[in-house]
């Protein structure tokens, strides 16, 4: 437009003196053509100006399609970069084992019992999001199931553990169910201090040093150590801190708190109150493989046997068990220490635990033959049982192989916390006797993993079980001597034939993902 206008303004400039000059006569034609010519030129450009006016004003039009489109798009991509965003916060894990166990077992009166092929798979999905930048849950959901069974097990030992809350996803079930294993919040760097509480379905299972021979180097699993594998509800207030020093690492100490029965509301006492733990877990110094852990806890109002979920067992456990109503019996006290370390490709470990029951006037451990024949009550005594676990495990890494060996041993009142074991049918850590176990893992080479979660192995491993007292797992019955002959003479008074001496050969296939 300016252009425009500056031609106009030239060709007035160029009018007036040969506007003065007309007068001029013939010696004015030149300038009058001149400036035709002049105006002619100007014409031209400014019609040349005109057609690139419009076609520039083409070209606007579709620049602003284009930056509306652009524009679209970007708020799309907003919309899809918040979505992707709210995604990303949650990280999800998991792995899938299939499972091969032969089991057998001979009994104190020269019984067999036998399964001679036992298939289970398990599936374990989990997450972790944080909701803050201190704050965040951590879940499991767990599937876990024998093949071809969609019902009970049919156990003719009597020693399969009815499923309840502490043990729900760690039985193979009677249906193909996702449990919730895990569930639970963290708040951590409490007021900027190394403080955090975790409340929730607590990581109670798996813990040190059952990593070496469970093939799961990476991470810890669990909070609990060695003899306690029971999933419950609770929460932790815990402390970490540092040694200073590289050797030592750092250390957290922990109070914990936990409800393994609810009794629920009632309308006058009957006897059951709830059961819940108070103790402390505390990690002396940690440095990569090495651990040396302590915990001691307190199980108040323990009772003879839980709700199971199966109503029809529920109702009739205490007849068929001959513990009668159920009922609170006292306090277990639980303690025991784990040290764990590396040399080399040398992996090892020593565990010691102790345990002390003390009963109320119900009585815990208590001679039901002797009961019923009117020669003695219910015993209000504490008694005092321990238990030794050792192992190692060399890592051959160039062949991606690992071979362990591990023994364990309990003494006749020893009671562990561990019906969330992973051994199927008996808990190797419960028994009162001796468990020699032989193992070995292969690390499948099947190219680079694709997370830092991949990984797939193979485990191989036979268990030998030796019992000394019956009851193993069990604070209701006396711990009858296997090799005493008058004890024999009141487990059959009781139709009782406890497992003597039991086989397991097991081979899993496993990956994490």
């Amino acid at each position: 437009m300016r252009t425009v206008i500056s031609a106009v303004a030239l060709a007035s400039l160029l009018w007036i003196p040969a506007a003065s000059a007309g007068g001029s006569g013939a010696a004015a034609s030149p300038d009058i053509a001149d400036l035709e010519r002049k105006i002619e030129e100007l014409s031209r450009q400014l019609d040349a100006l005109k057609a690139a006016m419009e076609q520039q004003k083409e070209v606007n039009v579709a620049t602003s399609e284009q930056v509306s489109d652009l524009s679209d798009e970007i708020d799309d991509m907003d919309e899809r970069s918040e979505a992707w965003d709210l995604a990303s916060r949650f990280n999800f894990f998991g792995d899938f084992r299939a499972r091969y166990d032969y089991y057998k077992a001979d009994t104190v009166f020269d019984r067999t019992l036998s399964n001679d092929a036992l298939f289970t798979n398990r599936l374990r999905l989990s997450m972790n999001v944080k909701a803050t930048e201190q704050v965040e849950f951590k879940g499991r959901l767990a599937m876990y199931k024998a093949w071809g069974m969609q019902s009970a097990f049919n156990d003719a030992s009597g020693t399969m553990w009815p499923v309840f809350d502490g043990n729900i996803t760690r039985t193979p079930v009677s249906d193909s169910a996702l449990y919730v294993d895990r569930a639970y919040v963290n708040w951590n760097g409490i007021g900027g201090a190394p403080i955090w509480l975790s409340i929730g379905r607590r990581p109670t299972t798996d813990g040190p040093p059952g990593q070496f021979r469970l093939g799961w180097d990476e991470e810890r699993f669990a909070t609990p150590v060695a003899f306690f594998d029971y999933p419950f509800d609770g929460f932790v207030l815990g402390y970490g801190y540092s040694w200073g020093n590289d050797a030592l690492g750092t250390g957290k100490f922990r109070f914990c708190f936990g409800r393994g029965f609810e009794a629920g509301l009632q309308q006058k006492n009957t006897g059951l109150d709830d059961t819940d733990f108070f103790g402390f877990n505390w990690d002396v110094l940690s440095k990569d493989v090495r651990l040396l852990n302590l915990q001691s806890f307190m199980a108040f109002n323990v009772f003879n046997y839980p709700n199971f979920q199966d109503p029809i067992i529920n109702e009739a456990f205490g007849e068929m068990s001959g513990f009668g109503e159920r009922q609170q019996l006292g306090n277990i006290w639980h303690t025991d220490m784990v040290y764990q370390d590396k040399i080399s490709s040398l992996n090892y470990f020593i565990s010691a635990g102790w345990s002390q029951t003390q009963p109320n006037s119900n009585g815990i451990f208590n001679d039901f033959a002797a009961m019923a024949a009117g020669m003695t009550g219910p015993n209000e005594s504490n008694e005092n049982g321990y238990a030794v676990y050792a192992g190692i495990r060399y890592d051959l890494d160039e062949s991606n192989l690992k071979f362990g060996a591990e023994w364990n041993y309990g003494s006749q009142y020893w009671i562990s916390f561990t019906p969330g074991h992973d051994d199927i049918y008996m808990a190797k850590l419960a028994t009162r006797g001796n468990v020699f176990e032989l193992y070995t893992i292969w690390d499948i080479p099947a190219g680079e993993a694709i997370s830092k979660y991949g990984r797939a192995f193979i485990r191989l491993g036979w268990q030998h079980y030796n019992y000394n007292y019956a009851g193993s797992g069990d604070w209701n019955m006396y711990p009858y001597d296997l090799g005493s002959g008058s004890d024999l003479q009141m487990l059959q008074m009781m139709g009782m034939d406890p497992v003597e001496s039991a086989d397991q050969i097991y081979l899993t296939f496993e990956a994490f993902f």
